[in-house]
């Protein structure tokens, strides 16, 4: 889209839609001719007054759409732990068994980052997130130092 093109939305979308709108193709304005197509394509298809997300606050932290939430962090390691958590990891063969007690887990993925300088944990769960932790605190607390006690801070 050049400059002297008008943005297109569909009637009686709200000016803020058509500017999140106009935004985007900025963004898509150097990208391959296949993604400015793709995106020209997806926003024909938005339903008019369709809000942009159904994304909302799990609670203190985390996002949710519907009734699962997520959390993601990356910690760096601390001196060993990589090394450490890749072990029990292995030993484990991955089966963490104990989030079971929890009962709110959906699922957990340990990526080793940064050439096994950081550790990106992300999890999926049901609920808030206030319950979520409690649940772990209570009902796995050991589990967690394992796990955790291979990360700075």
């Amino acid at each position: 889209m050049n400059e002297h093109e008008q943005v297109t939305t569909a009637p009686g979308q709200s000016s803020d839609i058509q500017q999140k709108v106009q935004e985007m193709r900025e963004l898509y304005a150097d990208a391959p001719e296949v993604g400015k197509t793709a995106l020209e394509n997806a926003l024909r298809e938005m339903a008019p007054g369709e809000p942009a997300s159904r994304m909302e606050s799990a609670g203190r932290v985390g996002s949710r759409q519907g009734t699962v939430s997520e959390l993601t962090m990356i910690i760096p390691f601390a001196e060993g732990g990589a090394k450490r958590l890749r072990g029990l990891l292995q030993l484990r063969e991955g089966n963490f068994q104990e989030t079971d007690k929890v009962g709110t887990v959906h699922d957990m993925r340990f990526v080793f980052l940064d050439n096994d300088t950081k550790l990106l944990f992300a999890t999926a769960y049901d609920g808030e997130w206030d319950a979520y932790i409690e649940d772990f605190v209570t009902k796995i607390p050991n589990e967690l130092d394992v796990l955790f006690c291979n990360c700075e801070g």
